[in-house]
């Protein structure tokens, strides 16, 4: 796995490691660990759903495939501190059927966690937001018509124009800077789509 993109995110390839990822409490480990930095399994557990001897496993299994690393910052040695080996990733499918069908699996759990997000943001969130940020939140429903390079080519550039503030080291951040979930779904349609 390397980290070649815009955004400094792990390229996940490899069958194995999708299947690893299309587990809803190994996915969850991994999404804790990327927001919020390194923990123990006795910490993520009540985050994932899981308890600390079965999240200490999904996160030995996850990494095996690279995606968790020991923490070196550790305050001791009594337990194991994980942390994300990259702040974010992709994949892309495999051009084998075993590649796509585990490509498939972790797009059906990511899918199911992404939707989620926005009717907990809705209760949770928006109604304690400042109304500058309010006003800046929500969603947009946009429908465009174009080929598969210049897909990828608008894919690309909304990389490069996120990239700065994905990569920019917390000390760098500004003082009134919060965190900004940035859920993009490309999804081509058939000629007979609604």
């Amino acid at each position: 796995m390397s980290l070649t993109n815009p955004l400094g995110d792990l390229e996940i390839s490899d069958p194995q490691a999708l299947r690893a990822l299309a587990h809803p409490v190994r996915l969850a480990i991994l999404n804790r660990l990327q927001r919020h930095g390194p923990a123990t399994a006795t910490q993520l557990s009540a985050h994932v759903g899981a308890t600390p001897s079965v999240v200490s496993w999904h996160a030995r299994h996850l990494a095996s495939f690279g995606l968790l690393v020991d923490w070196d910052g550790a305050p001791g040695k009594r337990e194991r501190w994980w942390q994300a080996a990259a702040k974010g990733f992709r994949f892309t499918v495999p051009e084998d059927a075993e590649g796509q069908d585990a490509a498939r699996m972790l797009q059906s759990v990511m899918f199911a966690r992404a939707a989620e997000y926005p009717q907990q943001w809705l209760m949770d969130v928006e109604p304690h937001l400042d109304e500058p940020w309010r006003r800046l939140g929500g969603l947009a429903d946009t429908r465009f018509v174009v080929t598969a390079d210049e897909l990828e080519q608008l894919q690309d550039a909304i990389e490069r124009l996120i990239a700065p503030y994905a990569r920019r080291a917390a000390a760098d951040r500004p003082a009134d800077a919060r965190g900004v979930r940035l859920l993009r779904f490309a999804l081509p349609e058939n000629e007979d789509s609604p």
